[in-house]
C-alpha cells in the first residue's frame, strides 16, 4: 500500500531537485526520508519562489513517485552532503493552494492551515493527493483512482 506525502521547499530548490530526479527535505536530514518508501506519492508545496523571500507563491510545484532505493547523500559542495531520495517526477503545472483550501482534508476548516507545513514533510490522504494532482494537471496513479 502506497502512502502520500507533502514536502515543503522553495520553488527554486524544488526545481533543482526535479531537474536532477531527486527530493530532499528538512535541509537534507535523513530521518524524514526514511519514512518515505518506494512507490509512495510525493508532492511539493512551495511557500516562496526563493528561500527566505516573502513573495507569497503558496503553490504545489512538483509531483511524482518515489523510486526504488534508499536515501543517499548527494554532494552540493562546500562540505554540504544532504540526504536525498530518487523520484520519478510527473509532468505537471504549478498550482496555487488557495483554491484548494476548502477541499483538502488537511486544510479544510483550519484557519491555521499552514502550521503543519512547518514540519517539512507530512502524510496526506490518497484523496488529497489526487485532488492536488488534478489541480496540477498531472496524471498519477492516485489521480486515476
Amino acid at each position: 500500500m502506497s502512502a502520500y506525502w507533502v514536502a515543503v521547499a522553495s520553488a527554486e530548490h524544488v526545481r533543482r531537485g526535479r531537474a536532477a530526479g531527486f527530493m530532499q527535505v528538512n535541509h537534507g536530514k535523513a530521518a524524514p526520508l526514511r519514512r518515505v518508501k518506494p512507490g509512495d506519492g510525493i508532492v511539493y508545496y512551495s511557500p516562496t519562489t526563493v528561500l527566505g523571500e516573502k513573495d507569497g507563491l503558496q503553490a504545489f510545484t512538483a509531483i511524482g513517485t518515489v523510486r526504488e532505493g534508499e536515501p543517499y547523500q548527494g554532494d552540493m559542495g562546500a562540505g554540504f552532503t544532504p540526504f536525498r531520495r530518487d523520484v520519478a517526477w510527473t509532468k505537471a503545472e504549478e498550482a496555487p493552494i488557495k483554491p484548494l483550501l476548502d477541499k483538502l482534508e488537511f486544510t479544510v476548516g483550519k484557519s491555521n492551515w499552514g502550521y503543519q507545513l512547518r514540519f517539512g514533510l507530512f502524510s496526506v490522504s490518497a484523496a488529497d493527493f489526487a485532488l492536488i494532482a488534478e489541480a496540477m494537471g498531472a496524471k498519477t496513479a492516485a489521480a486515476a483512482n
